[in-house]
């Protein structure tokens, strides 16, 4: 789905752009939020494992503090750039406007594919980038977090090598943590379990039942693949699934759990391409192109461009991904009468946990899980209801709907503070 055209950041704009003429901004009101408040680049020398040493490019980019600290993930992956991580920080900024939690957005990452490396080389390389970007994040300004190819291992060494910094511990300066470390009940699975929330509240909404719904997973990862236990355990079929080696169908459903166990049997992921079950091994691009009601792109940006749009069967489009969907293939599923919901709300689930778990740090406190997914029950849907209130209001698509809703947020905090 590459290509080279693609920049996710001049995307961002044109979205930004669009919401704000039709709230009838004038450009003073909103033109801060087109430009990131801080943006560092490091170079991250790493000792390998042969005492060669190899030195690594990081990013650390801090969109929007206007409504809150700034908020967002850390990923490795060998095409990360410059545009890519500002994209990810403003979407961040949007998303927690979008859900009303008072953060900003932030993104970091660093050019690596980790899978190349040992145990011992990523430890070395998180612990020298947290060391590297440790001036400018803090429980009080920048609080990173896991993203792709990131988990909660990751998380405890950034942990602990800031912390050694201060000289004492600081559980706040990362989510997505270790239970063990500070870490929140319900945090691992927030990202899909807000996802499924979402799903449920569009087909609620658009009048199917849930029982029967067939559903897509493009990405089979963290976001993916509990996205694809949790609405399976609701009656949902998932047809279709892939990973980076390819894709599996089945249109009465596929068996999740027998996938799942497959998954991560061996104590490592095995690859989709290589299960054995009463499936048809498929294409990504036959993920996202199969006969479905609702799609959800669990993977990378710039999956579903103008070819795909054009090819969709899906009814409705729930994104787990960042900016899986350009601009163009936004335009034709509008006209195909698709309906998308957008990733600065239907993939907040993750932020939101975080934002549970930093409180819960800062005071002290360590709710059971219960706790976390009904407080996340509760924030979910209602950003949902803004969102369709407003897209009926406007007369918009779900996407735009959802960026002027945050829009006037982050206007509103911005005039305030003068």
């Amino acid at each position: 789905m590459s290509n080279q055209n693609y920049n996710p950041y001049t995307e961002v704009i044109t979205i930004l752009d669009t919401a704000a003429q039709m709230l009838g901004l004038d450009k003073n009101d909103y033109e801060v939020f087109k430009y990131p408040e801080r943006e560092l680049k490091v170079a991250v020398p790493v000792e390998m494992d042969d005492k060669t040493i190899r030195v690594f490019e990081g990013y650390r980019i801090q969109h929007s503090s206007c409504r809150g600290p700034c908020k967002g993930g850390i990923r490795y992956h060998h095409e990360v750039n410059m545009d890519e991580v500002k994209a990810l920080a403003a979407w961040m900024t949007f998303k927690c406007a979008v859900v009303n939690i008072p953060y900003g957005g932030a993104k970091g990452g660093i050019k690596v594919n980790p899978k190349e490396l040992s145990k011992d080389e990523l430890k070395r390389l998180t612990k020298k980038y947290a060391e590297m970007i440790s001036p400018i994040i803090g429980p009080d300004n920048d609080i990173p977090a896991p993203d792709v190819n990131t988990d909660a291992q990751i998380m405890s060494w950034i942990m602990d090598a800031y912390s050694k910094l201060k000289g004492y511990p600081v559980p706040a300066v990362i989510t997505g943590k270790p239970i063990e470390l500070g870490g929140s009940l319900g945090r691992r699975e927030a990202t899909a379990r807000g996802v499924t929330i979402i799903t449920k509240a569009l087909l609620k909404f658009k009048g199917i039942p849930l029982e029967g719904a067939k559903i897509a997973i493009q990405g089979f990862g963290n976001a993916g693949e509990i996205a694809a236990q949790l609405l399976s355990a609701e009656g949902c079929k998932i047809v279709a699934i892939s990973d980076t080696s390819g894709g599996l169908y089945n249109e009465n459903g596929l068996d999740i759990d027998d996938i799942v166990k497959y998954r991560h049997s061996g104590g490592k992921k095995n690859p989709l391409s290589r299960y054995k079950g009463n499936v048809k091994h498929v294409t990504n691009y036959d993920v996202l192109t199969c006969e479905a009601d609702v799609l959800i792109p669990a993977a990378l940006e710039n999956q579903i461009n103008e070819d795909v749009a054009g090819n969709m069967k899906a009814k409705f489009v729930v994104e787990a991904a960042n900016g899986p969907t350009t601009v163009e293939a936004d335009k034709i599923l509008a006209e195909k009468g698709v309906t998308v919901v957008p990733d600065i709300l239907a993939n907040a689930g993750g932020v939101v946990v975080s934002y549970f778990e930093w409180v819960q740090n800062r005071e002290g406190l360590a709710w059971d899980e219960n706790e976390v997914n009904t407080k996340l029950e509760r924030v979910m849907p209602k950003a949902f209801e803004d969102v369709i209130s407003k897209a009926s209001e406007k007369n918009t698509t779900l996407r735009l709907a959802a960026y002027i809703v945050a829009l006037e947020r982050l206007v509103k905090a911005y005039k305030l503070k003068g």
